[in-house]
């Protein structure tokens, strides 16, 4: 069972990213420039679901025994899913806000530092999920991309339920949602992503809620030239899926490596073909960067160029802007994050995709999160949000997304300074 399909990536991007500067967590100083807009010439394509908007994605993976899910296991939030979460049995590296989910399921961590029994939700309670998606809209956040892993293995009637879970909330709160295929360890991808499409995820397109861009469904394709073993496809696979989703009308997106462009450290050599058949380019960011000054660099030696090449071959743009791992202490109470929002929309993105909303494996979860220390199991060593002293509510991160996307549609300024406080 994959407990990250991310994670180790992240060892490959030494030379662009300060490493020593990641794992120290140094924050530089956020300058106070005034930068204009840049220029919407070039995009590629008009506003839709996704140009133009905040995607969030959305894992929707975790389950309890005891809540009903076919995969019965505590998928995700243990190694060894037959046993609940324990400090010795455990994938969570933060600990999420449980006050608003009517069902909960007992761990086997002690009580909470304020004496609460330690319980944990499942995403396959169809509460969690519209939970999640009203936060989402009172945070006015677009477009959710549901992740989708092989579908034939054994989460796969699961993550069959999880689909029309997340299409009825998307329709009960006016979101929008798509199918994102994540192709980590699918041995027969090339076929099987195409049997799904057709026989089971191509149905939801019907719902008013499907994201749509210039009159097509969205997909996207998470996982397509990375250089690391779970992902070992040749460019000819890779290319005809892209051309096969297209030719069945799609808007497809690419989830693709950081250095897609230059094809060398986390990108396999000789994917420029299969990059560039892509209707939209989102580069994974989780692990490359840590703190501002990272943040900037980025900005200069990697958007820059990126947005220029999507630009001249008529692809949109749409980076990942993330809150930072908790767990390492990257956050700045909200300042790193801020600064991916003011980088990415001066360097004219079409879009911005968040990773990710209930990612609380990797500790880059902007869902509702333990405020204090009262929060989170006793003995655990799980920081809250004030972990650098700074009082945040459970809810800032959301509420920080969503101004985020109000200067990315220019309903505000563009400002290095973070507008949203930590606490209202």
């Amino acid at each position: 069972m994959t407990i990250s399909r991310r994670s180790a990536l992240a060892s490959a991007l030494a030379a662009t990213a300060s490493v020593g500067g990641v794992l120290a967590g140094r924050r530089g100083a956020v300058t106070s420039e005034s930068v204009p807009f840049a220029s919407a010439a070039a995009a590629a394509s008009p506003p839709g679901d996704v140009v133009g908007k905040i995607t969030v994605g959305y894992q929707g993976w975790f389950a309890c025994i005891g809540d009903g899910a076919p995969i019965n296991a505590w998928w995700h939030w243990s190694r060894n899913a037959g046993q609940p979460p324990s400090p010795s049995n455990t994938t969570i590296k933060s600990w999420p806000d449980m006050r608003e989910y009517s069902r909960t399921y007992r761990t086997a961590y002690a009580n909470t530092n304020d004496g609460q029994p330690a319980t944990l939700f499942s995403s396959y309670d169809q509460q969690t999920v519209d939970t999640h998606f009203r936060w989402m809209r009172e945070n006015n956040i677009d477009t959710a991309a549901l992740q989708r892993f092989n579908p034939f293995g054994g989460e796969g009637p699961t993550r069959d339920v999880m689909a029309q879970r997340v299409r009825q909330s998307a329709e009960a709160n006016g979101r929008k949602f798509y199918i994102m295929y994540d192709v980590t360890d699918w041995t027969n991808m090339q076929s099987e992503i195409k049997q799904d499409w057709t026989n089971k995820m191509k149905a939801h397109t019907a719902s008013s809620a499907y994201a749509v861009q210039n009159g097509k469904p969205v997909v996207c394709i998470w996982g397509f030239g990375f250089n690391d073993p779970a992902r070992p496809f040749a460019p000819g696979p890779c290319k005809d899926v892209v051309d096969w989703f297209k030719a069945q009308g799609c808007y497809v997106i690419g989830g693709v490596p950081t250095h897609w462009r230059s094809g060398n450290e986390d990108s396999r050599p000789g994917f420029s073909d299969v990059y560039h058949a892509f209707n939209m380019l989102s580069p994974w960011m989780v692990g490359r960067i840590g703190n501002v000054g990272d943040t900037d660099r980025f900005y200069t030696s990697v958007n820059t160029p990126d947005q220029a090449d999507c630009n001249a071959h008529g692809i949109d743009y749409q980076p990942c802007v993330l809150p930072g791992d908790l767990q390492e202490r990257q956050r700045a109470h909200g300042d790193f994050m801020w600064r991916q929002f003011y980088n990415m929309v001066r360097v004219g993105a079409q879009g911005i995709y968040i990773s990710m909303y209930d990612e609380y494996n990797e500790g880059n979860q902007i869902a509702k999160t333990a405020e204090t220390g009262g929060q989170v199991p006793a003995g655990s060593g799980i920081y809250a949000l004030d972990e650098d002293g700074t009082s945040c509510s459970s809810d800032y991160y959301l509420r920080l997304t969503g101004d985020g996307g109000r200067m990315l549609k220019k309903q505000i300024a563009l400002t290095p300074t973070r507008p949203t406080r930590p606490r209202v």
